[in-house]
Order: structure tokens, then C-alpha cells, then sequence
């Protein structure tokens, strides 16, 4: 399975502190990570075998979605900040659009990907 993970600057501590809480299950041979960019060399540094795209705002977004769109990625967990103003937000919005309409399950904040991942269980 190919979970992606994506984390707006705001939120990127959060996703890292969430992925090392969960290691046993994101680090499993079923497991394939893909990132974009910084969240994804974060990850790494972390120990994680991840599978670098671009930095979101010079297009990593747009490779997940077609990932998704590809039936290659059958996860997202995004991590967004919805306070921060972003440049990228209509890359961001095809992102959930394409999720939605692909039927690829989507979480935004902890609370949703915990729920996501314990299902993986």
C-alpha cells in the first residue's frame, strides 16, 4: 500500500512527531511512503524509507494526484495548515478534489490519519 505525506510548514513537527508515534505501522514491508519535498526529507532523516516528489509548491502536489489518480497511491495524509495563506492552494485543492473523486481516503489532521492508520492494524 502507498500512503503519501504531505505537511504545510506550520504543521510539518506535527507530522513527523505523528510518523515516529506510528513507525510500526508506516515502517511495515506493505508500507510504501512517498513526501513531497521537505516533509520528505524530514522523514528520512528520521529514519524512514521515503520516496521523495518535489517540494509542494514547485509541483510535488500535482505528482501525488496523479499518483492518486494513477491508482498508485492508495492514501493521503496532508497535514494542513488552515490558517496559513499558501501560493500553491489550487494544487492543494486538486489534490482533495482528485482524492475525492478517485475515492482515496484523505486526512487532513491527527485525529483523521490516527483513525486511517489503526484500520491498517
Amino acid at each position: 500500500m502507498e500512503i503519501a505525506i504531505i505537511a504545510h510548514d506550520a504543521k510539518k513537527r506535527e507530522m513527523l512527531d505523528f510518523i515516529k508515534k506510528n513507525r510500526a505501522i508506516l515502517s511495515s514491508e506493505k508500507i510504501h511512503l512517498i513526501a513531497t519535498g521537505t516533509t520528505g526529507s524530514m522523514a528520512q532523516e528520521e529514519g524512514f524509507n521515503v520516496q521523495r516528489m518535489l517540494s509542494g509548491p514547485l509541483g510535488g502536489d500535482a505528482q501525488i494526484a496523479a499518483r492518486v489518480a494513477e491508482e498508485k497511491t492508495q492514501m493521503v495524509l496532508f497535514f494542513k495548515d488552515p490558517l496559513g495563506k499558501h501560493p500553491h492552494e489550487p494544487d492543494i485543492n486538486m489534490l482533495l478534489r482528485v482524492c475525492d473523486v478517485h475515492n482515496v481516503p484523505l486526512a487532513t489532521n491527527e485525529a483523521s490519519a490516527q483513525l486511517l492508520l489503526n484500520n491498517l492494524k
